[in-house]
Parts: structure tokens; sequence; C-alpha cells
């Protein structure tokens, strides 16, 4: 699969795509739209818009999905459509549409814009719809909840797309140099140890790899080791930068440790080619997720996956999770309609319809035994492994309006002090500062 089907990789273009459009949403906030019925008819005709985010394979499959659902509700009619001409385009859209009152009834949202839709005032609650046993609300990952659940007062729409960081390994590396497997029982000082045993300079070879481009790609690695080492990114009010706390100038000490002092570690000054020398055998481990798979299948490489090294047999990994938010247009036949479509939409049997069947992972615990996931997993190796790593999502990053610049703070502070440009707690320290700055701005 490519990047255009892996939420990851869109997730991280978007934090900087959120920039102007967050002011925009705000002040359009109080702007209104026409008004419908206020108690529903389920038999009206109705008319709904959905934008999809997606580019041609997926978009096909959700507009069969649609036609489906009109010939089980006939009064109900589907506009399906990508919505803009790529996914970081959307929420510029919507800040457009919201001014004229033309903003969809579904769209595709990532993870990093949750709190600003929600801010606009034009979401739904379905906070208590989903809370009926039969929509099966636990079966989304914590950090999917909680993605669509931005500030934890209302449920915004439905999980779309989720996935997480896993440990993969390259095995051609790992027996040239006769080094074990990685397994679940792994720390970071396993983990260390490992890479410097796979590192060779005469072969350029690497034990692992970061990226230092200073993007999200660089800021959402750091988080499992911060959470692991028991810090957090943000205070409980969501005002102030916390990350450079003791936890996290022990995490990124770590990370540095084996950056400088061992050399066992390949600076990546982009977010692709790690991904690049780890198919052609010059990288031995990096840690990153399942839109990785279609590439190394491709290239051939003999891999193996497991889930992150841990700290004190904690495990905790990253996630980045996108949604269908739902849109208030002051129609109850719309909103009825709008909560029934997406519900259907992120059921198992029709996620491992679209998510499953173009190389994601399946949405709901409960698809991980399915049929669907288990071919996509002989084709996949590691897939099912990574799907049953959700639960040690067990934090959402935080989706405030700040957390671009938050990404941007950290993400420059990692690469400097991995690039033996500065120390670990000084970075963090100045890096909170203008986290925390951007963050009472907004």
């Amino acid at each position: 699969m490519t990047a255009t089907h892996r939420t990851s990789h869109r997730v991280i273009r978007a934090v900087g795509a959120a920039v102007t459009a967050v002011v925009v949403i705000a002040t359009l906030a109080a702007c209104g739209s026409s008004q419908g019925p206020s108690t529903v008819d389920t038999k009206a005709k109705v008319h709904l818009t959905m934008w999809t985010g997606q580019e041609e394979v997926a978009e096909t499959i959700l507009e069969k999905l649609a036609k489906e659902f009109e010939k089980k509700h006939p009064n109900v009619t589907i506009d399906v459509s990508p919505g803009a001409s790529s996914t970081d385009d959307l929420l510029q859209k919507m800040s457009a549409s919201f001014a004229g009152g033309t903003y969809p009834d579904i769209s595709y949202a990532f993870g990093s814009w949750a709190s600003q839709l929600e801010g606009s005032g034009r979401t739904l609650d379905i906070t208590k719809q989903v809370a009926a046993p039969s929509v099966k609300w636990d079966e989304f990952s914590s950090a999917a909840r909680a993605t669509a659940r931005p500030t934890g007062k209302k449920t915004i729409g439905f999980p779309a797309v989720v996935d997480n960081i896993s440990l993969m390994y390259n095995k051609t590396i790992f027996d040239k140099a006769g080094v074990a497997y990685p397994t679940d029982k792994w720390s970071w000082d396993d983990f260390r140890t490992a890479a410097k045993q796979l590192t060779d300079p005469s072969t350029n070879t690497f034990g692992y790899a970061y990226s230092v481009s200073g993007s999200e790609e660089t800021t959402w690695q750091f988080w499992p080791h911060l959470w692991q080492n028991g810090g957090s990114i943000l205070s409980k009010d969501g005002k102030k930068a916390t990350f450079d706390s003791q936890a996290g100038v022990d995490a990124l000490t770590s990370l540095r440790d084996m950056a400088v002092t061992d050399k066992s570690v390949y600076i990546d000054q982009t977010d692709t080619k790690f991904a690049q020398l780890f198919s052609s055998d010059r990288v031995g481990m990096i840690t990153s997720g399942p839109w990785q798979l279609s590439d190394f299948k491709t290239a051939g490489v003999k891999y193996g996956v497991t889930i992150l090294p841990g700290t004190n047999g904690d495990h905790e990994t990253v996630s980045g999770p996108d949604i269908w938010a739902l849109f208030d247009h002051k129609d109850a036949n719309r909103a009825y309609w709008s909560y029934q479509f997406a519900e259907w939409l992120t059921s198992a049997a029709q996620d491992e319809r679209w998510n499953v069947e173009i190389g994601n992972l399946p949405i709901r615990s409960s698809e991980i035994d399915s049929a669907a996931f288990t071919k996509q997993v002989a084709t996949y190796p590691g897939l099912d492994i990574m799907a049953d790593n959700a639960v040690n999502a067990k934090q959402a990053r935080p989706t405030v309006a700040g957390y671009n610049a938050l990404s941007e703070a950290i993400g420059s502070a990692i690469s400097k002090v991995l690039q033996n440009d500065g120390d670990p707690a000084e970075q963090l320290k100045a890096a909170a500062v203008k986290a925390t700055k951007a963050l009472n701005d907004q």
C-alpha cells in the first residue's frame, strides 16, 4: 500500500495543514446555516454529503458501500466525493464551507483536527448513541475513542482509520550478525544492545534509524519513550507542555546515547530514507507502522514484527487515529441518517470491506479473527501483531489547536540532541517554553 491508504503518513503531513484553518474555524463558529425539521421522520427523503479524503482505490470502495446503504434505505441519498484535492486540504475546505453553510454531513478528518472541529460548534454530539450496547464502542481502541471525543465532553464522530507503531526487524541483518530476533519481552536496554551488535561501520550498516527532519515523524516516535517513562505531553488542562519532565529527559538521553555514544543509529534527515535502507538491508530495526509492509513485500525483505521494547514491562505505543466527523445542520433527519450511516460503515462487517480490504488495520478488535483479516495477514505478515498491539495504544496524541507548534518545537529539540547539538534537558526545556506559549496563543 502507498501512504495514500495509510493514516500515519497522512496525519504527519496534516499537522502543518491546520495552521491557517484553525483561526478561520474559530471565527466562523457563530455563522449559521438553514435549519430543517427538529423531530425525526425516518421515512422522509434525505440528501447527505460525505467527504472521504481518499484517493481512487479507497474512494471507489466507499462509493460502493454508500450505494449499498442507499438500497437498504431508499429515502436516503449520499453524495460521496473526496471533498478536496488531497486529505491535507480538507480542513481548509471545511473552514471555507462553514462560512457559506455548505459543509458536509460526514467528513474524514485527521485526528489532529478533532478539537478544532469540536470548537467550531458545527459537529454533532453522538455520545448518547454510541453508549448503546449494540454499537460495541469498546471494540475501538482507547486511543481511537479518545480522538473521537477530543475534549472529553462530546463524541463528534466514529473512528475511521487506526494504526500504531511497532518494532520491525530485518532478519537478514540479524542472521548475518548472529543476533537473536527481538521478542515481546524486550526492554530498551535489550534494544540498545542489539543495535550496537548489528552496527557495522565497514558496510555502513546501522542497528536502528531515526528521522531528524523535525517533522511529526520525529515527534511521534518519541512519545512512547516519554509515556513509558511515566511522562506526559501536556498538563491536565492542556495549557502547558510537560514533556520536559525528568521522564522526557531520561527518554531523550537514552536515544542520544544510542545515536551519539554508540553510533548505532542512522540519522535520517528525511522521513522516508530509513525505510528504504531497511529494505536494502542497511538498517536492522525501525519503529513504524502497517503502511510499510506493502513496500517490504515488494522489495522482498525478510522481516519480522513485534511490539515496541518496554520500560519496566510497559510496552506502550502511539497511535494516529483518524475519524469520520459528523456535522450538525440543525436538521433532525440529516443528523439521524448521518449517524446511522457512520455506525453502519464502521461496523465490523463493513470495515472488513474497506480498511481491511486496502491493507489498513481493522478498526475493531472483533475483526482480528475474521477471514478477511486473516487473508491480509497471509499477504502482509505482521499485520496481526500490529492489530494486537492496539491494546498498547493507551493514550491519544493531543488534538489541541496548538499541537502543530508543540510538535515543531520538540521535533527540533530531538533533532538537535540526536545530532549531538545540545543537552537533552536544556533542549526540552526550551522547546516546552515555545510549546506552552503556542498553546496559550490559540
